[in-house]
């Protein structure tokens, strides 16, 4: 199980390797996204909080990368945060997510990308509700459902 101390440990000193890596230029995914997906994802926009259908869905099932279909977390790790967004406590695979240090708009985040084709995610925060202390408050345009 991740913990605070991991993320800032992956963050500051490196990510693991991913199994395989997604690389399209700009236009090419400009060309397979819709436009909302494409500004969160390769642009690093944030959805509305509470726009997503996303964030009271509590369906068993898998939550991949919108862009290249990489699994990223079980349904069973998604907690309700009353954050406006998405909440996960753990990826599925420990691989599947980037961290990365983020000091834009004046804060000291962790960012999260899908650490298959690089896509923005949101980020992560350590006032997560359950064991693990982590929130992965992730955008509902940049995952997709995948039911099991």
């Amino acid at each position: 199980m991740l913990k605070w101390k991991d993320v800032l440990k992956l963050a500051k000193e490196g990510n693991h390797e991913p199994n395989y890596k997604v690389r399209k230029s700009p236009d090419e995914w400009r060309q397979i996204l819709d436009e909302d997906v494409f500004n969160v994802t390769r642009l690093s926009a944030t959805e509305r909080p509470f726009s997503s259908a996303m964030c009271e869905a509590f369906t068993p099932g898998l939550y991949a990368c919108a862009c290249c279909e990489q699994e990223l977390f079980n349904s069973a790790q998604k907690f309700e945060s009353a954050s406006g967004w998405p909440s996960f406590d753990q990826p599925l695979d420990p691989r599947a997510i980037a961290y990365i240090e983020d000091g834009s708009h004046g804060m000291q985040r962790i960012e999260v990308k899908c650490n298959v084709c690089d896509a923005h995610l949101g980020h992560v925060f350590p006032d997560g509700k359950t064991e693990s202390g982590l929130r992965y408050c992730v955008n509902g345009k940049a995952i997709r459902f995948v039911a099991v």
